[in-house]
């Protein structure tokens, strides 16, 4: 283990919170200097907000993409288990905080947000609203805590439900969220539009 990973892992839960905090106030500061509103430029603030394609999506608490960043949890989960089985779960989660911080970040880039719109569900997308992001990047840590305290099919099983019940219901989930952002496919594309 590198030694930062060491010395990281004497840290107290209490020097852990402060950390986490601290990278979801880094996460904050950089969506705002990307220029991305606090919260919903509408003028209020929902709970949930149902429409997964229209103006408002990813600008309230949370919506039908906050489980994608569930499933995000579980990935990062098995990822650092896999990189760093020795070391601790606190560590392990400081490190998908920070890793989802950095992505929440990076998926709000002019570039990736470009990227995005090649997608029918995403032609008017223009981003998270600050407050979004940081509930996208709880629920992460939710999915998080779930791997760890579910046996390994427990959690190979929400993860398929959530996918297939994100396809049912707005065409679009984690894996094609993936796909249309690395190799955008016009096939896709027409599926999720109603073709």
């Amino acid at each position: 283990m590198p030694r930062v990973l060491k010395d990281l892992e004497q840290i107290s839960v209490g020097a852990s919170i402060f950390i986490v905090v601290g990278l979801l106030a880094a996460q904050a500061a950089g969506l705002f200097a990307l220029g991305l509103p606090l919260v919903c430029a509408c003028g209020y603030v929902d709970f949930w907000h149902g429409n997964p394609s229209g103006p408002e999506t990813s600008q309230h608490l949370i919506d039908w993409y906050t489980f994608t960043h569930v499933v995000h949890g579980f990935g990062f989960y098995l990822l650092l288990w896999l990189l760093f089985p020795q070391t601790s779960f606190g560590l392990r989660l400081l490190l998908a905080v920070g890793l989802e911080a950095g992505w929440e970040v990076f998926e709000n880039t002019p570039f990736v947000m470009e990227r995005y719109r090649q997608s029918a569900l995403a032609r008017g997308y223009f981003g998270d609203s600050v407050v979004n992001s940081m509930f996208d990047t709880l629920a992460m840590i939710v999915g998080f805590v779930w791997a760890r305290l579910s046996p390994l099919w427990a959690s190979i099983l929400a993860v398929v439900a959530i996918e297939l019940f994100l396809g049912y219901m707005i065409r679009d989930n984690f894996t094609l969220n993936v796909i249309q952002l690395v190799y955008p496919s016009e096939a896709i594309s027409s599926w999720q539009f109603g073709g």
